[in-house]
């Protein structure tokens, strides 16, 4: 393949034309034509068909702009991995997957030790559903993957489950809210608002069991799989929502709303998962080490508030 033909038809699909492309490049619409038109003929179908004036992708054209990003991509992390300034000592790269049922939060306080290393980090971290991660992870495309829930030995993924700590879990609200509510913890929750985490929380089966052994049914007015979506939501006051009580402080400054309860039934536990048995990577060891000796180091607080 002719990646002068790929970079031509990727800046063509970005910019949606021809004529747009033509000025980016530098070149004359009738030579970006004829490149296209040889990068076709090559991979045997039209990549663009005609929409008015401008262009549009065919399938076959998206699927091949896809590669073309892929490609681009990773040739810009080739060229800044290897393309260093004379005397410039190369950074430590670190690959990271962190689950999207983690709370922000918590994963930048898990993360940030590895930072605040010597020699220099860079890390490159990715958001993803856990099973996507793990399958990243076995194919060495990440060096950790930071979760909620331990990996299973039933997927068949050579990989090691390195506990970082608990947390149990605070019910928050905004104060206009909990001006509203009747009784005390947990009995004011019956009826109320409420936030949830989605289906696919390790929190979320556990919730669910304690609001029956409580006979407690709130009034339930959404489910997010993004925590920092359901906490904008409940700043604003459309619900109780819960969230990890080692944030309690962080939350109640950040949001503006204020603790009606917590509970350590319900409990969010935390891992560093690699294909270590032993960890050797310095970043992993310096997030494992900070999360036991500071994140959670005094993770259970008083039941209710």
């Amino acid at each position: 393949m002719n990646f002068k033909h790929l970079r031509y038809f990727w800046t063509v699909a970005k910019a949606g034309g021809v004529m747009r492309a033509g000025e980016q490049l530098n070149t004359t619409p009738q030579t970006l034509s004829g490149q296209i038109k040889q990068l076709e003929e090559w991979l045997g179908h039209n990549l663009f068909r005609k929409r008015g004036r401008g262009l549009e992708l065919t399938s076959e054209g998206r699927i091949a702009l896809g590669y073309a990003e892929q490609i681009f991509a990773l040739g810009d992390e080739l060229e800044k991995s290897i393309r260093l300034a004379r005397g410039q000592e190369k950074p430590l790269e670190f690959r990271v997957g962190v689950a999207d049922s983690i709370a922000k939060s918590v994963a930048y306080h898990l993360l940030e030790p590895a930072l605040g290393m010597a020699p220099r980090v860079h890390m490159i971290c990715h958001e993803g559903k856990f099973p996507e991660l793990i399958a990243q992870l076995s194919l060495h495309r990440l060096d950790l993957v930071l979760a909620d829930e331990p990996v299973s030995k039933k997927i068949g993924v050579k990989a090691f489950n390195h506990p970082l700590g608990t947390s149990g879990m605070s019910f928050l609200c905004a104060p206009a809210l909990r001006a509203q509510l009747e009784g005390p913890f947990p009995q004011c929750l019956h009826g109320a608002p409420m936030l949830i985490q989605g289906p696919m929380s390790s929190v979320r089966q556990q919730l669910d069991h304690w609001l029956n052994k409580h006979h407690l049914q709130p009034r339930l007015v959404g489910e997010f799989d993004d925590s920092a979506l359901m906490n904008a939501f409940g700043r604003e006051g459309r619900g109780i929502f819960t969230s990890p009580s080692v944030l309690d402080e962080e939350t109640t400054a950040q949001f503006g709303v204020e603790i009606i309860g917590r509970s350590s039934d319900l409990v969010e536990e935390f891992f560093a998962i690699s294909i270590e048995r032993r960890i050797t990577h310095p970043c992993v060891v310096a997030i494992t080490k900070a999360a036991k000796a500071d994140l959670f180091a005094h993770r259970m607080k008083p039941a209710v508030v």
